[in-house]
């Protein structure tokens, strides 16, 4: 699907799947195996969040935290600051949240930590946002608080709502880096669940959840990634026409409602590069993105430069893809 060419040589290639899909599951078009089963990692959390908007858990939150519920998040100042704060009005804290604490990916973060003397806390942790959404589904469910068992009431309702979405059961799970579990699905599935979200309407609970949720993604492209990530950067240029996430181990989904369709994307070996070029290449060909946009040549054709700002090669798609 993408290949790195260096001094006039394919250096490197990066194989994949992908596929464009209407709300019924229908492949408008598909490179590699759409019914190649894979973890949708980060990329399904605004699948993850539909159960806090569906059953109501949801009605008092503002697009910011819908937001946050569906990022991966820099562990930036604003991103650990409204994370925080949603806490505080559940009446919980840190503590409170099962994803673990990583170094923020945000610089200025980082060195306040370490100027300061401090080590980071789950705040920080990119899924925070989505725990502090499970913890108010759990709240309203009125659940046990250890919310990541795939037993619980929490996870039972994001399964059954995966498997919906998606148009059939999982094969299985996995426990994602947050230790919440990820629900397996074909490449299909996942973007006919991106395709979902795309055609969703006003006429039902989960249409509207879908809709609320899509929405916040589009407004408030900054909580969902944060400064120079791809899911920033491509949404700013994308201006409302399209909602898209990443996820770990190569993957990337994008929702376009004025299309009603849904993009999945999953590079075998997992390189994030290669998926943030394939979903880049796709935004265009469905008319979402010019070619020349800043933000499409930030992945795809611009000059790779060594540590001098010298060009040395560049990142292309491969022949037939795109």
């Amino acid at each position: 699907m993408v290949e790195l060419w260096r001094g006039g040589r394919c250096e490197s290639v990066h194989a994949g799947h992908a596929v464009v899909c209407d709300p019924q599951g229908t492949a408008v078009a598909a490179w590699g195996d759409p019914e190649a089963v894979i973890y949708p990692r980060s990329s399904c959390k605004m699948v993850q969040a539909l159960p806090l908007v569906e059953s109501g858990a949801g009605a008092g939150l503002t697009a910011e935290q819908l937001a946050l519920a569906c990022a991966s998040h820099q562990g930036a100042a604003a991103h650990v600051g409204r994370v925080a704060a949603w806490l505080a009005d559940l009446g919980l804290g840190e503590a409170d949240l099962r994803c673990g604490a990583h170094e923020p990916a945000d610089r200025a973060e980082r060195d306040r930590l370490i100027r300061a003397g401090e080590g980071p806390c789950q705040l920080h942790n990119n899924c925070s946002g989505k725990h502090a959404g499970f913890l108010t589904l759990a709240r309203h469910l009125r659940a046990e608080p250890d919310y990541v068992d795939p037993g619980h009431p929490v996870q039972l309702a994001v399964r059954a709502a995966f498997e919906a979405v998606t148009g059939a059961c999982s094969p299985g799970y996995g426990i994602d880096g947050c230790s919440a579990p990820n629900f397996a699905t074909t490449l299909r599935g996942l973007a006919r669940a991106m395709a979902a979200f795309a055609a969703a309407g006003s006429g039902d609970a989960r249409g509207r959840a879908m809709r609320r949720l899509t929405e916040a993604m589009m407004a408030h492209p900054d909580l969902v990634a944060g400064e120079g990530r791809a899911c920033t950067v491509l949404m700013r240029a994308a201006a409302g026409r399209a909602a898209v996430k990443t996820g770990a181990e190569g993957v990337f989904v994008a929702i376009l409602p004025g299309q009603r369709l849904g993009v999945a994307v999953k590079i075998a070996d997992g390189a994030a590069r290669a998926a943030e070029a394939a979903i880049a290449a796709l935004l265009v060909r469905l008319k979402v993105l010019e070619e020349g946009d800043p933000a499409v040549r930030r992945y795809l054709g611009a000059p790779i430069l060594n540590w001098r700002g010298i060009a040395t090669g560049e990142v292309r798609l491969a022949p037939g893809f795109g």
